[in-house]
């Protein structure tokens, strides 16, 4: 047994199964020191949440056990023709696991952060540019990271770094050619940096693009996710809002006037209308109690239109008042004046023949050929 023992084989045995339980105790004991984090988070009173904590679990095991095997390594192949190659593995490794734990630390400090910002209040313009940053910030954040790794890993091999060397000793030709290569990219990053720091959008803006009316949902660094009414997505390149004209409808503020057009006859009662427009709206949630009156905005030989302006805080609620508004003034007008809307009266000439099915039909007061324009 004691010859066994010393032969490399028993040692090869020993060493691995040593390295499987340690890397066993490290898997479950992360896993009961996170849970207890998480559980303990929850029940703190403040800012600090088990979804930050979730976000550095993952990479913060995976350089435990780097570092677990990394350790192994250096003893289990030293000297072997193997050490180098495992050294620069390992290199590699601690280099991608570094770029995630990091990417998950600054996106846990952007939770943080965006939980500290109540985007909930009435007036949440200060708010939704404090997000807007905060994101467009996290993205370029994670681009740097990401650069910085890949960087990192290429020059742990010495062919990278050769490869490096020339482009460097011709920089000017390659500079050129990179630059045409990667122009739009690159104006697509500098765009998304436009968009953080002028801000002619923020998050939950109200906007109009491309005909189509919704809510700015998400503002990457080279992209742009418009919410539209009904539930699609209308995804756009960070220039479009830099190069084409659009409608933001909360650029300064969130206060919005809507409109609700009639046709009506001349006869419209519009007194008895204004009188049931501050009835219909005077207890309305919807209603900032800034704006609601009758205007005829115009008028024609036979009809008039007359326009409800109503205001709300934003757009949404004014969506749900215009709604209110145009179905309660419809039942009140057929309910108080019922020839208050405009009609075309169609009558058959009596004298035409009963048999006669190509009798024309004649507009009171019209001529057989006139158009009926109601």
């Amino acid at each position: 047994m004691t010859a066994f023992m010393e032969t490399p084989l028993y040692r090869q045995t020993f060493a691995w199964t040593i390295f499987l339980i340690a890397l066993c105790v490290i898997f479950f004991a992360h896993r009961i020191v996170f849970r207890l984090l998480s559980k303990r988070a929850d029940a703190m009173p403040g800012l600090l949440d088990a979804a930050m904590v979730e976000k550095i679990s993952a990479p913060s095991l995976m350089i435990f056990l780097w570092v677990a095997a990394a350790v192994f390594g250096h003893i289990q192949f030293a000297g072997h023709s193997f050490a180098a190659t495992f050294a620069k593995l390992n290199k590699v490794l601690l280099i991608g696991f570094s770029a995630w734990f990091t990417i998950q630390l600054i996106r846990a400090v952007a939770h943080y952060f965006k939980k500290t910002i109540d985007i909930n209040v009435s007036d949440n313009l200060r708010a939704r540019r404090s997000i807007t940053q905060l994101m467009v910030f996290q993205a370029i954040a994670d681009s740097l990271v990401v650069i910085v790794a890949l960087v990192l890993c290429l020059l742990t091999f010495d062919t990278a770094k050769a490869i490096g060397i020339s482009i460097l000793t011709s920089a000017g030709i390659i500079g050129i050619v990179v630059g045409f290569a990667a122009q739009k990219s690159i104006g697509l990053v500098l765009a998304g940096l436009q968009i953080a720091i002028t801000q002619p959008i923020r998050i939950d803006d109200v906007v109009v693009v491309e005909g189509e009316w919704g809510r700015i949902e998400e503002i990457k660094l080279t992209y742009v996710v418009v919410k539209v009414w009904d539930e699609r997505r209308l995804i756009l390149p960070v220039t479009y809002f830099l190069e084409k004209p659009f409608q933001n409808w909360t650029r300064t503020n969130a206060d919005i006037l809507g409109t609700v057009f009639l046709f009506l006859n001349h006869e419209a009662p519009i007194d008895k209308m204004r009188e049931e427009l501050q009835r219909l709206v005077k207890d309305n949630p919807n209603w900032d109690k800034r704006v609601a009156n009758i205007q005829i905005t115009d008028a024609g030989e036979r009809h008039m239109l007359a326009r409800i302006l109503v205001s709300s805080a934003d757009s949404s609620k004014n969506w749900g008042l215009r709604v209110t508004v145009r179905e309660q003034m419809i039942a009140f007008l057929n309910k108080h004046a019922p020839g208050a809307f405009v009609r075309a009266h169609i009558a058959i000439d009596n004298s035409a023949p009963a048999n006669n099915i190509d009798a024309p039909l004649v507009a009171k007061g019209t001529k057989p050929d006139a158009k009926c324009c109601g």
